[in-house]
Formats: structure tokens, C-alpha cells, sequence
């Protein structure tokens, strides 16, 4: 998808956002919404439209506070072990259990164990009791016209409790903003539908309608519709009748942003064209009738992040709330990122733990990754008037989980293995508590990442091509001042990937030289990378006689799609890659995949639990299935320095 470069205004976002929030106000756009009647078992997370006053008391008589006789107190004054008063069953004492109204006559109450029994209904105490001892008195929760809670309050389980304690069986809450999202897009067809070239699955209004929803609003989402102006225009004046808020969320199709701010203009008033974010620069925001329009990008990461900063807050507003913020920490980051004066970039990122400080690693920075606001931990603002952050310079992280989160995160940096999802996901299922983030760097990579402490884990596959030996000299070089243990992940087979039944007949490495084979590689430093280069070394062959050398990937996965795409004939990669993407595999060399751990992580109960699942005989039968993998030694230590 490409977003198209055509903006009228393209302010900075603080300016959109005052500049669209003056006329929202002066439409009178922003009201709170109107009051409903709900049953208070129902009104969870809903909010006051109305201050709620307690109509009875809680408790409405005076109760027992305790299991034990009910007394009038002055009848037990002057009781002590040298002068035990004696008490008489319905004279001058009743049995009560706690929540009992207090029997005419009594107030107070003394607990069981300070009772002692005598024959003929009578009973002993030994120690006096002042008056309303262990009473719960008239009103001592809730006491009559007494506030509940205030108006623009959202309802808790505690507070369902206290409003019907208080002699309520409804309550007033405000309705939820209704919010109508129309997908648009000639290539959007319905999940399920048997996919061909140029479709897109229509799936962001998943996403739209989910964060409408958490922020408290209503989502309706309605049929997607083409692109075509008379059937936008149609579609979106439905949609004002509908609904509070509408959201156009854009296609890919050139000229689609148009549509939507045309629709806008013509229907309405068109406040913003574009504003100087990245990514989301090409939302419009305006009104038509009155109400909030906006136009989402058609990239997911843009959506998200226009739904944040322009409908979260429009959403808000409407119920009466204060736009929530989010926790934010300081975090080291890992390494260099290069942004564009003039745009306010949101940069996504994972977030660990790591010797007393937090550590920032970038994720993927396209507009259509979605992964990377699925995998980010927290985002950073590159101002605009920064050219980039160098790497190791402090960063304020506006987390999107929770701190208690980030401080059980597991950072594993270096080269990709399809099991390293997998035992993410066993330590999930194990130890809900833990979570393992990797990120995808190469084997080089996440060396580097250790030695400057930027992650607890390295993946690596790295062939010393002096010695035929896997990784242990590389952690010698680099890191010869640590203690470094090597634990093997599993053993796997690297091949040539290309499509089903070989159409070029492609047998191995020498024939990448071929006019008629294209080739698409990993980055530098990847250990398949180093891999590939040693082989074509000892073939004699040079990287600039092969079409496609330099075009690079950062996963066997995302090679593995390239070809299954058409857009390489030939990608190194492993077997799981292949067999994923129901490609045909030409071994090239099993090699031995590692996780490199520093000695101070490997000894915490943290790695411990992490290498009792990599030790099971579940988690490496999963291995084996995905095709290509030896688990012989899966989980034991291969060396240590």
C-alpha cells in the first residue's frame, strides 16, 4: 500500500489537534453524551451521567458486628476475674450472629470467646464492654443523602456494590458515543475469501471497532465500500445519522484520501488534511452535521496511531473524561535512528530490563507493519526538529504495557529461528508471569547487543569458517572479558528455498550464477548471510555474479514469503521456512543454533524456568514438527567462557 504525498495543510500535531478541537468545541461537538437508565448489575465501566446520592442507610438498623451476646453495657460495669457478672438468657442478654439486629434494650455486643457459659441459661463475663462495642451502628457504611459517587465517574465492581447498598437498583449513565466505521477500498475483501493478487484482507476495522470499544464507545461497523465517491458520499451520510462519530477508514488505492477529504468538503467542513506525523500523516479530520469525521489512514501502525491521538481523545471528551496518560519511563536506546526534521515521528520499540536501567531496542518502522505496534512494548517521540537519536542516548518511553511487565520481559536479540516463537509462547503458557521478546538483528547483532548490555539472550549461528566450530570463537573475540554460556537451541538444516516442484531446477549453490535466477539474501551479519558468503567462497563464485545479492531480508520467514511471492526465485533459509510457505527445500548444511547467556542472567530463577521448558520433551517435539530440526541436544550447555 502507498500512501499518497498530496496534503493541503500538514500542520504539527499539537496545532491539528487545537486547531480541530476549537471548532469541535464551538459545533458543540463535544458535549457529554446523553443520560440512559441501566440496572446497576449491568453499568460495569459505564459512566455517571448524574451525581448518585444514597437513598437508605447501610446498615438501615444497628447490627451485630460480631458473633456473641447482645447486651444492654451498663449491665456488664464492674465485671473483672475477681468479680464475674452472671447474665441471664432474654432478661438481660440474647444470643446474636453478626448481622443481627440488635434486640430492644442492648447496645453493645460482647464476642462469643468472651463468653463463658453457666447451667440454666446463664452465662459469665469477666471484663466489661463500653456501649456500641461491636455494633455496627445506623449509617456507619452509608448514611442517607450521602454521595455515592460523583457525576463523570466510572463505575467499579466496588462502587456496583456500594450504589445498590445505598437503595438503588439503576442508575444514570451516560450512552456510549456511537461510532461508525466504514472501510473503503476496491481491493478489501471479507476474511475467508479465497485470496488472489492485488486483495487485501479487510481487517482494521477489527482493530478500530476494538479501541472504540475499550475507550468506552459503541462501534458499528458498517459494509466496506469501493472506491467510489457517489457510494462513499451515500455511505457516509448514513453513517452521520448513525452515529456521534464517523471514521473513514482509507483503502490503498491512489486517490483514496481524496475521496474521503472531498466527502468531507462536500458534505461538511474539512478542518485538516494531513498532519506531520509519521506514521499517520495522511488523517483528515472534519465535521459534517455537527459531528467528528475522520478520515484513518489505510496503513495499520497509521490507524493505530491516529485513533490515539485524534479519536481517544474525541471519545473522551464526549463521556466526560479526562484523557487518560500513559506510564513512561526512561530507557537507554540500543541503537541509531535516523528520522526527518519538520515530522513528529513515533518510533515503536521493545523494552527490557538490563543491569539497573531500561534499554529501548527499534522495532520495524513501516506504516503497514502491524506486528510492530502487536510486538512494541512502549513508543518514543522523535521531535521535529531531530534529525535522529544516537544510539545510547536516553529516550522517554510511553509504555503500552504495564511497568510490572517490562521488569519480567526477557530481551533475546540477535539472528531469527521460527522456535524462538514457540518458546515464547511455552514460557507464556508455563509461567504466565514471563514474557520473551526477540528482535531480529542477525547473529552479529546480537552479539553486539550483549556487549554493550543491551539484551538478556543472543541467538547466534555463527560458522567459523577456520575452524568449522559454531559460535564459540565469535564469543571469544567480542566478548572476551565475560563469562558467556553457550546453550543449544537445536541443530537445523539450511537449504535453498524455491517454489513448489523447482520450475528452474535450481540444485544448488553454483546455480545461483544463473541469468534466469533471481536471489534474495539476509543482511549482514546474519549467520545465514556468513553462511551463504563462505559457500560462494569456497565455489569460487563472486556476490556480484548473482542477481539479487543485495537485496535483503531480516527473517527465513520473510525470505521464504519473498519467493513464495514470486519476487525471488531463490532465498537461503531453514527448513520450517520453506515448509510454511509450502516451498520445495535443497539442503546446503545443518548448522548448530545457540542462545548465548551472560553468567549473571544465567543463574537467575528467571533463565532457570526458561531452560527447564527448553528442556522438555514437549517443547522439542514441537521443534521436530516444524520439519529440518535436531533436538538431540536442545537445552544443554555447549560451553561456557
Amino acid at each position: 500500500m502507498q500512501e499518497r504525498e498530496i496534503y493541503l495543510d500538514n500542520p504539527p500535531l499539537g496545532e491539528a489537534l487545537g486547531k480541530y478541537f476549537k471548532e469541535l468545541e464551538e459545533a458543540g461537538a463535544l458535549k457529554p453524551t446523553g443520560a440512559e437508565v441501566v440496572d446497576v448489575r449491568e453499568a460495569l465501566g459505564r459512566i455517571t451521567s448524574e451525581p448518585v446520592f444514597a437513598r437508605i442507610s447501610s446498615p438501615h438498623y444497628n447490627a451485630a458486628a460480631m458473633d456473641g451476646i447482645a447486651v444492654s453495657a451498663k449491665d456488664t460495669f464492674g465485671a473483672s476475674e475477681k468479680n464475674p457478672v452472671r447474665l441471664k438468657e432474654g432478661v438481660n442478654f440474647w444470643p446474636v450472629d453478626t448481622g443481627d439486629p440488635l434486640p430492644p434494650g442492648c447496645d453493645a455486643v460482647i464476642m462469643i470467646e468472651e463468653v463463658h457459659p453457666l447451667e440454666g441459661g446463664e452465662v459469665e463475663i469477666v471484663s466489661p464492654c463500653a456501649p456500641w462495642d461491636n455494633v455496627r451502628s445506623i449509617g456507619e457504611d452509608v448514611a442517607a443523602t450521602e454521595l455515592i459517587v460523583p457525576e463523570n465517574h466510572r463505575l467499579r465492581p466496588q462502587d456496583l456494590s456500594a450504589v445498590i447498598a445505598a437503595g438503588h437498583e439503576t442508575v444514570k449513565v451516560r450512552k456510549k458515543p456511537k461510532v461508525a466505521v466504514i472501510p473503503t477500498g476496491s481491493e478489501l475483501v471479507d476474511p475467508g475469501t479465497p485470496l488472489k493478487p492485488g486483495d487485501i484482507i479487510e481487517s482494521n476495522s477489527a482493530m478500530l471497532a476494538g479501541l472504540v470499544e475499550e475507550w468506552g464507545g459503541k462501534a458499528i461497523v458498517m459494509e466496506k465500500v469501493k472506491d467510489d465517491f457517489k457510494l462513499i458520499m451515500q455511505r457516509v451520510q448514513k453513517a452521520v445519522e448513525l452515529a456521534d462519530v464517523v471514521l473513514i477508514n482509507a483503502g490503498s488505492s491512489a486517490g483514496t484520501e481524496d475521496y474521503t477529504s472531498n466527502c468531507i468538503k462536500a458534505l461538511g467542513k474539512l478542518s485538516v488534511h494531513g498532519v506531520a506525523i509519521r506514521p499517520g500523516k495522511p488523517v483528515v479530520l472534519g465535521l459534517i452535521e455537527g459531528k467528528p469525521v475522520i478520515g484513518i489512514p489505510g496503513y495499520p501502525v497509521s490507524a493505530y496511531l491516529a485513533m490515539e491521538l485524534f479519536v481517544k481523545p474525541v471519545l473522551y471528551k464526549m463521556q466526560g473524561l479526562p484523557v487518560p496518560g500513559r506510564e513512561k519511563i526512561k530507557a537507554r536506546l540500543s541503537r541509531r535512528v535516523v528520522s526527518s526534521i519538520g515530522t513528529l515521528e513515533f518510533l515503536r520499540v521493545k523494552v527490557g530490563r538490563l543491569g539497573g536501567e531500561y534499554v529501548a531496542s527499534p522495532l520495524s518502522r513501516g506504516a503497514g507493519v502491524i506486528m510492530s505496534v502487536v510486538r512494541a512494548d512502549g513508543m518514543v517521540r522523535i521531535p521535529e526538529t531531530k534529525e535522529g537519536i544516537e544510539a545510547g542516548e536516553y529516550v522517554e518511553v510511553e509504555l503500552l504495557k504495564s511497568q510490572e511487565e517490562i521488569e519480567n520481559s526477557v530481551l533475546i536479540i540477535g539472528s531469527h529461528d521460527v522456535s524462538i516463537d514457540i518458546l515464547a509462547n511455552e514460557i507464556k503458557r508455563f509461567y504466565p508471569e514471563i514474557t520473551l521478546s526477540s528482535a531480529h538483528v542477525g547473529s552479529m547483532g546480537g552479539i553486539m547487543a550483549l556487549m554493550r548490555g543491551e539484551a538478556h539472550l543472543a541467538g547466534i549461528h555463527l560458522l567459523d569458517p577456520d575452524t568449522g566450530e559454531y559460535n564459540v570463537s565469535y564469543i571469544k573475540k567480542y566478548l572476551p572479558n565475560r563469562r558467556i554460556f553457550l546453550v543449544n537451541l537445536a541443530y537445523r538444516q539450511q537449504g535453498l528455498m524455491v517454489k513448489k516442484g523447482n520450475p528452474k531446477g535450481v540444485k544448488g549453490i553454483e546455480d545461483l550464477m544463473r541469468e534466469d535466477i533471481t536471489f534474495i539474501n539476509r543482511q549482514k551479519g546474519a549467520g545465514t548471510r556468513i553462511l551463504l558468503d563462505l559457500k560462494l567462497k569456497e565455489l569460487g563464485i563472486d556476490p556480484v555474479q548473482i542477481k539479487g545479492y543485495g537485496k535483503e531480508e531480516y527473517t527465513h520467514l520473510a525470505v521464504a514469503a519473498t519467493v513464495a511471492g514470486g519476487g525471488a526465485d531463490v532465498g537461503l533459509g531453514i527448513m520450517a521456512a520453506a515448509k510454511a510457505f509450502d516451498l520445495d527445500f535443497i539442503p546446503v548444511a545443518p548448522e548448530r543454533y545457540d542462545i548465548a547467556i551472560p553468567e549473571e542472567f544465567y543463574h537467575t530463577d528467571l533463565m532457570q524456568k526458561i531452560l527447564e521448558i527448553m528442556r522438555s520433551d514437549e517443547f522439542k517435539k514441537k521443534i521436530e514438527s516444524l520439519g529440518g530440526y535436531d533436538t538431540s541436544m536442545t537445552g544443554e550447555l555447549i560451553g561456557g567462557d
